[in-house]
């Protein structure tokens, strides 16, 4: 076994690699930008070494410094952990040259299955399910449009060396070809260094389904299950489960032999996971398709622990180390359900703009996960586990990806994982940026989310115009309104003691009303009830003025709510929704009718920057007529690019911005007239 290893990332999987190593009783080293200088996993690893500046081509991408560090420190081995160096085969090679092992599969394997068409040509010689699509040189634009027409709409263009979610666009017409497909070049290009493109297929009702490979370096290889991946925004996974509602165990079994056979083919071991697609359309189960092959650990791997009882970090530094897998296929199993949401900063209530910066407030529903070395501590703190790497008052970088932890749940069903996602969600406190745990909570709580009826287009089609929060029902409306009630008393009731006030005693009214939305609710505080139009309520709650955070029992229901002071009341966070609560007095609430509202700023008139981001394409000229859908510019934001578009005929008036600019969000990058 190793004494010392060094882990090649950063944030929450630095963190998760460095708590299995010190189980183990390995030495860890960590490396680290500018940015992360003060971050937990530094903290946490037994030395530190400081490699460059913020951006990762600066730091973290360069693989002589990794190697100096090992160099300096004496470390043994490198953990990727995912991202960065972690799928780079030259990486592998330079480790070896300096004799140092990688915590992962051969040079070999990575670069077989690193290359989008290379890696499919594999996969059929091994008799994997391929998708149908043209997997040789596309030479140009046109090129692409013929090889699009023969394979019939709708396609996915891909950069072949695109991972991530970046480089893919899909095409429904021969428009959309002409379009995307230059823009699939950059991004290959820009994010990966290399802008070959490949073009298949696409599965209509898809499913992302992944089957986890386990393989030591004695020819041995297993399957631990599948995870479903279903639930994606811009091709990047929001949910993932582990087993799939959709998997019967013939699938399962059918799925796992081809990707262990898929891995044999390319003398893979460590861990590694092979994605496929799969036509929900077909009951059968027997249309998937192989898709790639990430040979690195998964950011969803703690679901495939949850259920299975393995630690995977453990077993890829063991497998690292020579050792052979202690385990058969024959001794995986399923316990139970697990359930993944990625925490992120980003806003879901402004179209998911990235919202980086300062974490002024941040407690997650249970301490961090620990590992203990139980089977049963992976699914963290009674089926609550959260993976982060992030602190109170730390900052949420914009030169890495937003993530701000993964919620892991564990239950004996599903519904019972899907049911402690939305209350762990709910006692998340996150303030300080924008984030996105509202709308993981509304997924949760989404009724064909319940029924496991799940495709990649499930967040396009069931929030078509966005995200406006989860819908509540009557019930819990007039909860909130309750709620609403009590806590003005409260206040009012404490604001009453105030000394010296001019108009001698007062009193705290207990009569009230409460808006949300357009309906009204009248609130009667009493002294053994309180009733809602007339209906008592049952509300167990202490509250003492300023609280952020309440639990309380209504209706014999726990629910956790986040309260943030308004202007005229509150807004409370609760059940995948932000409500806002005007609350009145009910002898002058009627006098709010004859308040002037504020009218907004006219902005129809100008294109806005969405999100902080590099202007990297003007598609217009001043002067020039525009129609609707027509691209205006294009912004790259988080190394994606967003194309932003005409919404009606107009002729461009004036240009503010340049190609090249850094723009901030809110930026007015033209104006039309």
């Amino acid at each position: 076994m190793f004494a010392k290893i060094l882990i090649a990332n950063r944030g929450e999987i630095a963190c998760r690699v460095i708590k299995t190593a010190k189980r183990m009783g390995v030495a860890t080293v960590a490396v680290y930008s500018d940015a992360d200088a003060r971050a937990p996993f530094v903290r946490m690893a037994d030395e530190a070494v400081h490699i460059g500046p913020a951006p990762a081509a600066e730091s973290y991408l360069i693989a002589d410094k990794i190697i100096e560090a090992c160099k300096q420190t004496g470390a043994e081995a490198v953990h990727p952990g995912y991202g960065f160096l972690s799928e780079r085969a030259s990486f592998v090679e330079a480790l070896a040259k300096e004799n140092i092992a990688f915590i992962g599969p051969p040079s070999d394997a990575i670069a077989a299955m690193g290359d989008k068409i290379e890696s499919k040509k594999i996969a059929r010689e091994a008799g994997v399910n391929v998708v149908p699509g043209f997997v040789g040189e596309i030479r140009d634009t046109d090129h692409a449009v013929e090889i699009s027409n023969d394979i019939t709409y709708p396609v996915m263009m891909k950069a072949s060396a695109g991972g991530g979610g970046k480089g893919m666009r899909l095409a429904y017409s021969e428009n959309d070809v002409r379009e995307g497909f230059e823009s699939v070049k950059r991004e290959g290009l820009n994010s990966f260094g290399d802008d070959r493109v490949f073009i298949e297929k696409f599965i209509e009702d898809p499913r992302h389904i992944e089957i986890q490979i386990l393989g030591d370096t004695h020819g041995n290889v297993i399957y631990l299950n599948e995870r479903e991946c279903s639930i994606q925004r811009r091709h990047q996974k929001v949910v993932e489960e582990a087993p799939s509602p959709f998997v019967t165990p013939q699938m399962r079994k059918a799925m796992g032999e081809q990707c262990v056979a898929l891995s044999k083919a390319v003398g893979y071991h460590s861990a590694g996971t092979v994605e496929l697609i799969v036509s929900g359309a077909d009951k059968t189960g027997e249309s998937f398709y192989f898709l790639e092959m990430n040979t690195r650990l998964q950011v969803e791997h703690p679901v495939t622990e949850a259920i299975t009882g393995v630690d995977l970090v453990e077993q890829m530094i063991r497998v690292a180390a020579g050792e052979e897998l202690s385990i058969t296929q024959d001794d995986v199993k399923i316990d139970g359900w697990a359930i993944e949401n990625r925490v992120y900063a980003e806003d879901p209530y402004r179209g998911f703009l990235p919202s980086t910066g300062r974490l002024v407030r941040y407690q997650p529903p249970v301490e961090p996960w620990a590992d203990d070395g139980e089977e049963n501590g992976r699914r963290g703190v009674d089926g609550i586990r959260v993976d982060d790497g992030v602190f109170e008052g730390g900052e949420v970088s914009m030169f890495y990806d937003p993530m701000i932890a993964k919620l892991v749940t564990w239950g004996e069903t599903r519904n019972e994982a899907a049911d402690l996602q939305v209350a762990a969600l709910d006692s998340f406190r996150i303030e300080g940026l924008g984030h996105n745990v509202d709308f993981l909570s509304a997924i949760m709580q989404h009724p064909r989310f319940r029924s496991g009826e799940l495709t990649t287009g499930f967040i396009a089609e069931e929030y078509p115009e966005g995200f406006e929060g989860a819908p509540a029902d009557e019930r819990l409306r007039g909860v909130l309104a309750a709620v609403g009630g009590v806590i003005a008393t409260a206040d009012a009731d404490r604001a009453r003691r105030i000394d010296q006030q001019l108009d001698g005693d007062l009193y705290a009214p207990g009569d009230w009303t409460v808006s949300l939305g357009e309906t009204d609710y009248h609130v009667v505080l009493e002294e053994e009830a309180i009733t809602v139009d007339g209906e008592p309520v049952e509300l167990v709650m202490e509250y003492t003025p300023r609280e952020t955070m309440l639990d309380l029992k209504a209706e014999g229901e726990a629910l956790t709510l986040q309260l943030k002071p308004t202007r005229m009341g509150y807004a409370i966070a609760t059940r995948g929704a932000t409500h806002q609560l005007r609350i009145l007095q009910t002898r002058i609430a009627h006098l709010a009718g004859h308040m002037i509202e504020k009218v907004p700023p006219d902005l129809s008139k100008m294109l806005i920057c969405p999100m902080p981001g590099l202007l990297v394409k003007l598609h217009v000229a001043e002067g020039e007529e525009v129609q609707p859908g027509q691209p205006l510019a294009t912004v790259e934001a988080m190394k994606m690019e967003n194309i932003l578009r005409a919404e009606k005929q107009a002729t461009i008036d004036k240009i503010y911005a340049l190609e090249g600019d850094s723009l901030s969000v809110d930026a007015v990058i033209l104006e039309i007239r």
